[in-house]
């Protein structure tokens, strides 16, 4: 379910809740409670809060509900991840799993999404996940998700991003984490170590700059390393 084999463990992790439902905040805080080494330091009650009051209590992660009145998730997300390097990881809560501003959000920086009915397992060891810099868990949604909306006719104008830095191993690999595998199925496929795999991740998001496996993703998408609708981890020729 998780990117990796575990669920890493952390002696405290700071959380911030982002939503403008009073019940929904107050449910995700009484499941989070319950959880030792989950601490919800601050609530915000849309995104201009959630902004304030992620520079005022430095959370480690935040979940912020995507749709909210006034400045919502997708632009507090941008204006979060748009700060100094190694500030929280977010991730996306929305009702429906194909909801476009997700992928939006992503590429503003958000490590993932999680639709608000997950189980408290779940969402405990998505917060776990993501503190520790992976994607969220779910690789194979989110993919589908991101394949969904790449096809879509792109309507920005921004340059593709440039894969040149990478070497051949790098391209590859990136085009199996697109294809949702971890890195231990990465390892299996390419007869390498697990660490090994993780190493090859690891640069080509330092290369290209991106702050988890859920931007190089994207990266992957939208620069044609791999078409969406292309089989599992098949490069484009």
């Amino acid at each position: 379910m998780t990117d990796e084999a575990a669920v890493p463990d952390f002696p405290s992790i700071r959380l911030l809740l982002a939503d403008d439902q009073v019940l929904v905040r107050a449910g995700f805080r009484a499941i989070l409670a319950s959880y030792d080494g989950i601490e919800v330091v601050a609530e915000a009650v849309d995104g201009a809060d959630a902004v304030r009051k992620s520079a005022q209590h430095a959370p480690d992660v935040i979940l912020m509900d995507i749709r909210m009145p006034g400045t919502d998730g997708l632009e507090a997300t941008r204006q979060i991840c748009a700060g100094a390097a190694g500030g929280p990881r977010i991730i996306i809560l929305t009702t429906y799993e194909a909801d476009e501003y997700v992928y939006a959000a992503l590429r503003a920086g958000a490590s993932g999404f999680l639709v608000k009915d997950t189980e408290p397992d779940d969402l405990v060891a998505a917060v776990k996940v993501v503190a520790a810099g992976e994607a969220l868990l779910s690789p194979r949604v989110t993919r589908r998700l991101i394949a969904d909306i790449v096809a879509r006719p792109s309507t920005s104008g921004a340059p593709m991003p440039s894969l040149g830095g990478l070497t051949d191993r790098e391209r590859e690999v990136m085009a199996l984490v697109a294809g949702g595998l971890s890195n231990i199925e990465i390892a299996a496929r390419l007869f390498l170590s697990p660490h090994t795999a993780k190493t090859h991740v690891n640069r080509a998001m330092t290369k290209l700059g991106v702050r988890d496996r859920a931007q190089l993703v994207v990266l992957a998408y939208e620069s044609g390393l791999v078409p969406p609708g292309r089989a599992e981890g098949q490069i484009s020729s």
